[in-house]
């Protein structure tokens, strides 16, 4: 993967967590299992299409549900966002690599 292509998609994906903290902050949001699965399932798509940094999915996807969860009202619990996260991104990672054999940037 070029290096463009990288930043690029870093850039969707922050966009993408952005969305869904802005979403999961609302008043009238109050379905946490739904938002625990777009992280999940998000995470899990860039990592399948990026592989090689899966972490790197996960904070710029479930890192913006804590950031703004801690900043607005100090709820700590919401770092359990971070590890749906983890768990989508390197899962994402895993089936591609069960699928292609490698993780080495094509």
């Amino acid at each position: 993967m070029s290096s463009r292509t990288f930043w690029v998609l870093l850039a969707v994906a922050v966009v993408v967590g952005a969305s869904i903290a802005w979403m999961d902050g609302r008043p009238t949001w109050d379905d946490t299992g739904i938002t625990a699965g777009v992280v999940l399932l998000l995470s899990a798509a860039f990592g399948f299409v990026a592989p090689r940094r899966p972490w790197v999915w996960a904070l710029a996807i479930g890192g913006m549900i804590p950031l703004l969860g801690i900043i607005r009202g100090g709820n700590v619990a919401s770092l359990l966002a971070l590890i749906v996260a983890l768990v989508g991104g390197y899962g994402g990672a895993l089936v591609h690599r069960a699928m292609y054999g490698t993780i080495a940037a094509k």
